[in-house]
C-alpha cells in the first residue's frame, strides 16, 4: 500500500519506515485483482476535536452480498495513497497478499498532521489516559476512526483490528490505551516505543547520527497545510558518510545554512532535550499499557537495525502490566520488516533454509487476524516464537526469556581470554586511546547510507584497531545457546570527562568454516567474527537518565547497562567474543569526552582519551547472559 513518489521520500522510507512498499512493489502486479475485488473509498473522518483525518478505504465487492468483513486499519505518517478514488494501488491492498486474497475492509490513514489530513503533527503523540474528553491522542483519533467506520461504512461484521511497522507500529500500539471495544486484535510490528532508551532517536542517551540526519532530512520538512508530498529540506546524497559526518564536525553543524538551517523542528527538539525528561518520558508508550484488552501480537527482528528494542520492549511493558493479557511475541532473522517482503529466507552470508518471511505472513499473521477478526480457526500460536540465529531453526516458549536459563558471567580475562569464571589476578587492566578525530566506523567500507549488514557483519576490521578491546574464549566443546537480554558491566577509568562505551557479542566461526558457495563476495568464513548483539550507552548516564553525571579522570567508575535479548547458538568448536570500543561512527555521534552540551561542542571540545578497562579480582569486567538449560 505504501509508496513515494520521490527519490529523496523513497530512500528515507526504505531506510527507517515500514519496508512495505519495497515488498509489494517487488511482488507480482495484481492491479486487476484489486479492481475486480474490492472498491476503493476516500474519506476525511471527523475526530472529536473537528480535525479531519484522510482515509482510504478498501471494501471487498461481495461485501454488497452481505458477506460481511472486519476492519483492519493501519494508520501512518508516511502517506496512504493512491489519493482519489479512482486510483487503485498496482499491489495489495492488504498488508500481505495472504491478507489480500483472504480480504478484509482494509484501512489506511494519514495520521494528525501529515500528508493529506488536517491537523498538527506531534512526534510520537504523548498518551493522554482516558478518553472522555476532547483532548487528543493516537488512542483517541484511532478511537474516534473506528466508531466512524462502524456507523459508516455497511456490511462489516463489528471487529476492527490494527497493524503497522516502525512508526505504524507505534500505532498500533497506541491503539491499545483505552481501546475501542471493537478492537479485537492488534500487532504492533517493529514499533517506535521509547525513543531515548533505544529506538530510532537515541539508545541509551547516545545519539544515533546517521539515520536521523539522513531521515528528518524529509520526514521533518514543515508543511502549511494538507499535501500529498513532501519536499526534503535540503539534498543528502553523500559519496561517503563515514567521511561527510567527520566533515561536517560538531553535530551543531547540522543547523548549517545548507542543511537544517533551524528549519526542522524534530530535529531540534531531539538536540534540546539531551537528558531523559519530561519530553522523552511523556513518549515512552510502555507506562501506558495497562488494561491491555485487545489480543497482541509483537513482532521484530534480530537484526533490526531501528526498532529491536521497541519490539521486545513493548511486549515485556505489556506482560509486567496486564497479568491476564492475551499477547505474544515472534522474532524472526528479520532486517527492519523483513517479515512484509515476499520472500526472506537470507541475509548477507546468512542462508535460513526456508522463505521465513512467507511463513509468518501465512501461518501466524494471517491466522491471528482470522482468529480474532473472523472466527475462522483458534489461534493457538505459542507465547513466544523465536528464531534461533546460530541453528536457523524455530524454537516456540511459553515465556520470553525462557524460564529453563541460567544468568552466568563472561569475564573479561588478561591476555583478552574470555571465561565464565572471574579473574583472579591483582590490579590488571586493558586500555585504548578514543580519539574523536579518528572514531571507530560501524561498518567496513565506504557506504553511501547506512549498511543493513553491520548487524550480522564480520567485526575483523575493528578487531585490527587499537582502539578496539577484544576478548574471547577458547573453541568451545559442546553447543551453548544464549536465550535472553544480556548485560554489560565495565569497571573503567578515563582521562576525560565522559565517554562513550560499545560492547559486542561476537560468534567467531572456526578457522575450517567453508565458504559460501556461490561466494560473489569473496566472504572468508574462517575465522569470521560474526556479530550477534551490540549496543552503546552514554557514559554520562551510567547513573541515572535523567540527571548525568561526569567522570572523575583517572577514578573508576561501574558502567552497567542492557543489550537487546538474543537468541543464539554458539556451535561446537567456535569461540564467543567480547569486542569493548568507544565510538561508533557515524551510526552514532562523536562523543567529545568531555562533559559538555554536546550540541553545542565546539571542535576544541573534542578530545583524546585513554581508556582503561579493569578485569581483576576486585572489578569483574563482563558480560552478562542466560544460557539456555
Amino acid at each position: 500500500m505504501l509508496r513515494f513518489s520521490t527519490a529523496a521520500c523513497l530512500a528515507a522510507f526504505i531506510l527507517l519506515a515500514a519496508p512495505i512498499a519495497q515488498a509489494q512493489q517487488n511482488a507480482p502486479q495484481d492491479s486487476v485483482f484489486v479492481r475486480q475485488n474490492y472498491r476503493k473509498l476516500d474519506r476525511l473522518i471527523p475526530m472529536r476535536d473537528g480535525v479531519k483525518l484522510y482515509t482510504v478505504i478498501y471494501v471487498p465487492l461481495d461485501a454488497a452480498k452481505k458477506t460481511r468483513y472486519p476492519f483492519l486499519l493501519e494508520r501512518t505518517p508516511y502517506s496512504a495513497p493512491p489519493y482519489g478514488e479512482t486510483n487503485y494501488p498496482k499491489t495489495g491492498p492488504g498488508m500481505s497478499r495472504a491478507l489480500s486474497r483472504e480480504k478484509y475492509i482494509f484501512v489506511y490513514q494519514d495520521v494528525r498532521g501529515r500528508y493529506k489530513s488536517e491537523g498538527q503533527f506531534e512526534e510520537v503523540t504523548p498518551n493522554v489516559p482516558g478518553n472522555k474528553t476532547k483532548q487528543t491522542d493516537e488512542s483517541s483519533d484511532t478511537y474516534d476512526t473506528i466508531e466512524w467506520l462502524l456507523k459508516n461504512v455497511p456490511n462489516h461484521n463489528g471487529r476492527a483490528g490494527i497493524t503497522g511497522i516502525s512508526y505504524p507500529g507505534f500505532y498500533a500500539t497506541a491503539a491499545l490505551p483505552d481501546a475501542h471495544p471493537a478492537l479485537k486484535a492488534v500487532s504492533p510490528q517493529a514499533p517506535v516505543t521509547d525513543e531515548f532508551i533505544g529506538d530510532d532517536a537515541r539508545h541509551n542517551g547516545a545519539f544515533f547520527l546517521l539515520d536521523n540526519f539522513s531521515f528528518t532530512t524529509y520526514f521533518d520538512a514543515p508543511r502549511t497545510g494538507p499535501l500529498e508530498e513532501y519536499e526534503p529540506l535540503f539534498s543528502f546524497k553523500p559519496k561517503d558518510v563515514y567521511q561527510f559526518f567527520l566533515d561536517l564536525g560538531p553535530i551543531k553543524n547540522a543547523n548549517a545554512p545548507q542543511y537544517f538551517n533551524n528549519r526542522a523542528k524534530i530535529w531540534n527538539e531531539y538536540q534540546e532535550h539531551d537528558t531523559y525528561d519530561a519530553y522523552w518520558q511523556a513518549r515512552n508508550i510502555r507506562t501506558a499499557l495497562k488494561s491491555v484488552k485487545p489480543a497482541v501480537l509483537v513482532v521484530g527482528g534480530f537484526f533490526d537495525a531501528e526498532d529491536l528494542f521497541g519490539a521486545l520492549n513493548t511486549y515485556k511493558a505489556i506482560e509486567q502490566q496486564n497479568p491476564k493479557n492475551n499477547s505474544r511475541l515472534v522474532m524472526g532473522p528479520w532486517t527492519h520488516g523483513a517479515w512484509s517482503r515476499p520472500e526472506w529466507s537470507q541475509f548477507g552470508p546468512l542462508s535460513f533454509g526456508s522463505n521465513t518471511a512467507q511463513y509468518f505472513q501465512e501461518e501466524i499473521e494471517l491466522k491471528f487476524f482470522n482468529s480474532y477478526l473472523k472466527d475462522k480457526g483458534r489461534f493457538t500460536q505459542a507465547e513466544a516464537t523465536i528464531f534461533n540465529t546460530g541453528t536457523n531453526q524455530w524454537k516456540t516458549f511459553e515465556q520470553w526469556p525462557p524460564a529453563a536459563t541460567q544468568a552466568q558471567t563472561l569475564f573479561f580475562q588478561p591476555n583478552g581470554t574470555l571465561a565464565f569464571a572471574p579473574a583472579t589476578a591483582p590490579e590488571t587492566f586493558a586500555e585504548y586511546v578514543s580519539d574523536p578525530s579518528k572514531p571507530v566506523p560501524y561498518t567496513d567500507g565506504i557506504f553511501a547510507r547506512r549498511n543493513n549488514e553491520y548487524m550480522i557483519e564480520d567485526q575483523r576490521f575493528a578487531a585490527r584497531r587499537p582502539d578496539v578491546l577484544d576478548f574471547q574464549t577458547e573453541p568451545l566443546a559442546e553447543d551453548l545457546t544464549l536465550a535472553g537480554p544480556l548485560t554489560a558491566d565495565l569497571f573503567v577509568t578515563t582521562t576525560g570527562t565522559d565517554a562513550d562505551f560499545i560492547v559486542k557479542l561476537i560468534d567467531v566461526l572456526p578457522d575450517t568454516a567453508r565458504n559460501p558457495v556461490p561466494n560473489p563476495k569473496n566472504l572468508q568464513l574462517a575465522g569470521y567474527q560474526r556479530l550477534v548483539r551490540a549496543e552503546v550507552i552514554r557514559g554520562r548516564f551510567r547513573n541515572s537518565f535523567e540527571k548525568p553525571e561526569p567522570f572523575q579522570p583517572g577514578q573508576i567508575a561501574e558502567v552497567k547497562y542492557e543489550l537487546p535479548g538474543v537468541l543464539h547458538t554458539f556451535k561446537k568448536g567456535h569461540r564467543l567474543m567480547v569486542q569493548v570500543q568507544s565510538s561508533w561512527f557515524p551510526l552514532v555521534d562523536r562523543n567529545p569526552q568531555t562533559f559538555v552540551d554536546i550540541d553545542k561542542a565546539e571542535d576544541k571540545d573534542f578530545v583524546k582519551a585513554t581508556i582503561r578497562l579493569y578485569h581483576d579480582a576486585q572489578r569483574h569486567s563482563g558480560l552478562r547472559v542466560l544460557k539456555q538449560q
